[in-house]
């Protein structure tokens, strides 16, 4: 199978984005949230299959030392490929030099892990759909 992976935001249906984070259960916007959020990100990740968008995912950082990974996602048919693996070979390698931090999906851990992450100890977080997240399982 032939993946080619871009890193510019240039030509990306975000409606696909938003349909494909619809599809492994993840939060979703419109897709011109999707765009401002990808294209005001450092770090940016998309893989194709043919002209096919089947994942993605997106890292903020201060660019120094300081870096957050968002919206890591495969389209489920392509998943358990190294896809996301993939992804965050690239994330990971564009901010080497940065501390990185973020939240797995209730589950999904695992995979986070074998990509060198840990948990952490005292993580806190402030949702803007606090009842949401909690039912969610992702806090207390």
């Amino acid at each position: 199978m032939k993946i080619r992976v871009e890193h510019d935001c240039a030509g990306v249906d975000w409606k696909r984005v938003a349909e494909i984070l619809a599809s492994v259960g993840m939060a979703h916007y419109d897709p011109e949230t999707h765009r401002t959020a990808f294209e005001a990100s450092h770090t940016t990740v998309f893989l194709y299959h043919g002209d096919r968008l089947i994942g993605f995912g997106r890292a903020i950082s201060d660019g120094a030392y300081q870096a957050a990974v968002y919206d890591c996602a495969v389209l489920d048919a392509f998943q358990g490929r190294g896809l996301g693996r993939t992804i965050m070979a690239h994330m990971v390698s564009a901010l080497a030099h940065c501390n990185i931090i973020l939240y797995a999906s209730p589950g999904k851990e695992g995979f986070y892990q074998k990509q060198g992450f840990r948990k952490l100890k005292t993580g806190m977080a402030r949702f803007v759909s606090d009842s949401a997240m909690r039912a969610r399982g992702f806090t207390e």
